[in-house]
C-alpha cells in the first residue's frame, strides 16, 4: 500500500481541533444523569432549526430515518399513500431510494443535469404520472439541488417538495439554507458530514407544524406521551451525547465550510487536464463542498494514479441504486447520463483540516496524471 500524503479525509484531524470542548461537552452529558430526550437534544434542535432558517428540528438516529420518517410522517397525515411515487435522481446515494421504499412507496429514478449532477427539472416534469405524489431532491455532493424550479413544478403539479440534505449543510441560496428551501428535509450527521457527530445522527427539518409534531411521535414509538402511543412508531432518537457534541461542532460549521470553499477555489484555480471535467460552479453559496467530484473517462487509472502519488480518493458512488440487486425490479430503468457518471467520478480530497501543502500536492497529482490511452 502507497504511504498516503494527503488523506481523503482525517476525522482524528477534524476533530482535534475542538478535542477540549467536545471532552467537556461528553462530561457535562455523563454528569447529567439524563442520556435520552433531555436538555441537550431539545437545545440542539433549536440551534440547528436558527441555523437552517427554520421552524422546527427534530433529532434522530441517522439520516436515512431522517428521510424514512418525513415519508412515514406525511403517510400518517394522509398526504401520501401507499404506492404513491416520489420522483428522485437516478445518481444518489441508495438511502435516498430505502426511505421512498421502506414507505411503501415508488422510488422513480430520472436522468441528472450533466453540469450540476442534481435533478434535472425538465426530467422530473417529463416523470411525473398520475401517482407521482414527491419530489426528493438530493443536494448531491453538497451543491443545492435547483430548488427554484423544482419548487415551481412541485407547486404547479401539486406535490411535495422533500430536500434529501445529507451532504448540504451550509449550502444557501440567498438568506435561505438547505433544510429551510423545501416542505421538509432529511439531514444526516454521519462522522464525515460537513457537520458529523461522533457516531449515527440525523434530524428533519420542516416549517410544517403538523408534520414536525408527527415526526416527534414517531421517532419516539409513536409516543407523546409516556406509556400512550397514539402512532406506531419506531426508536429513532438522537441521544443526549450525540446533541452534545454537534452543539459543540455546530459553533464552527460556517467557518468550515469557508475553508471547504478555499480549498474548492484553489481546485478550480490550479487544476488544468484536457481529460479531467471540474465542477461547475455558478454559485458559491449554493455549495457546501462536502465532496470535490471531478469527472474522467479514465477514472479508475486517475485513481490508481492519484494513490501511488499519496493522495487517497474515493468514488461516490460505484453503482447506482437502480442497478443494485436491492433494486432489481428496476432493471428495466435505463439511465445512460446517471449510469455513465457513476463510472467517471472521482472525489478528491476535501475537508476543513487540508494545509496549503496538501492541496498543493493533489493538484500536482491530479496534473501529472498520463492515461495512456
Amino acid at each position: 500500500m502507497p504511504y498516503i500524503d494527503v488523506p481523503f479525509l482525517s476525522l482524528k484531524a477534524v476533530n482535534a481541533r475542538h478535542a477540549e470542548e467536545l471532552k467537556a461537552a461528553a462530561a457535562r452529558v455523563i454528569d447529567s444523569g439524563w442520556y435520552v430526550l433531555g436538555d441537550e437534544v431539545a437545545a440542539f434542535e433549536h440551534e440547528f432549526a436558527a441555523w437552517c432558517g427554520v421552524r422546527h428540528a427534530i433529532g434522530v438516529g441517522n439520516g436515512l430515518d431522517a428521510l424514512a420518517l418525513v415519508l412515514r410522517g406525511y403517510l400518517e397525515l394522509g398526504r401520501l399513500a401507499d404506492g404513491d411515487e416520489v420522483i428522485v435522481p437516478g445518481n444518489t446515494f441508495i438511502a435516498s431510494f430505502l426511505a421512498i421504499s421502506a414507505n411503501r412507496l415508488v422510488p422513480v429514478p430520472v436522468e441528472p443535469d450533466p453540469a450540476s449532477f442534481n435533478l434535472d427539472p425538465g426530467c422530473v416534469e417529463a416523470a411525473i404520472g398520475p401517482r407521482t405524489r414527491a419530489i426528493m431532491a438530493v443536494h448531491l455532493y453538497g451543491r443545492l439541488a435547483d430548488m427554484p424550479a423544482l419548487r415551481e413544478l412541485a407547486d404547479r403539479y401539486g406535490l411535495l417538495l422533500i430536500e434529501d440534505a445529507a451532504q448540504a449543510h451550509g449550502a444557501a441560496l440567498g438568506n435561505c439554507r438547505a433544510g429551510a428551501l423545501g416542505d421538509a428535509a432529511g439531514f444526516s450527521f454521519f462522522p464525515a458530514k460537513n457537520l458529523g457527530a461522533l457516531g449515527d445522527a440525523g434530524a428533519v427539518t420542516t416549517g410544517d407544524d403538523a408534520l414536525a409534531h408527527c415526526v416527534r411521535a414517531l421517532r419516539n414509538y409513536g409516543s407523546e406521551v409516556k406509556y400512550r402511543h397514539c402512532l406506531r412508531g419506531t426508536n429513532s432518537r438522537l441521544d443526549e451525547l450525540q446533541a452534545a457534541l454537534l452543539r459543540v461542532k455546530l459553533k464552527y460549521a460556517d467557518d468550515d465550510t469557508r475553508l471547504r470553499r478555499e480549498v474548492a477555489r484553489r481546485y478550480l484555480a490550479a487544476i488544468r487536464h484536457p481529460e479531467i471535467a471540474l465542477p461547475l460552479v455558478v454559485q458559491e453559496e449554493a455549495h457546501a463542498w462536502h465532496l470535490f467530484v471531478l469527472r474522467c473517462r479514465h477514472r479508475d487509472a486517475l485513481q490508481r494514479h492519484l494513490l501511488a502519488c499519496g493522495v487517497q480518493t474515493q468514488v461516490h458512488y460505484p453503482v447506482p441504486p437502480h442497478r443494485q440487486p436491492a433494486y432489481a425490479g428496476l432493471l428495466d430503468v435505463h439511465l445512460p447520463l446517471a449510469e455513465r457518471l457513476h463510472k467517471e467520478v472521482l472525489s478528491l480530497p476535501m475537508g476543513p483540516t487540508l494545509t496549503d501543502a496538501d492541496v498543493a500536492h493533489v493538484i500536482a497529482a491530479v496534473n501529472a496524471f498520463r492515461s495512456q490511452a
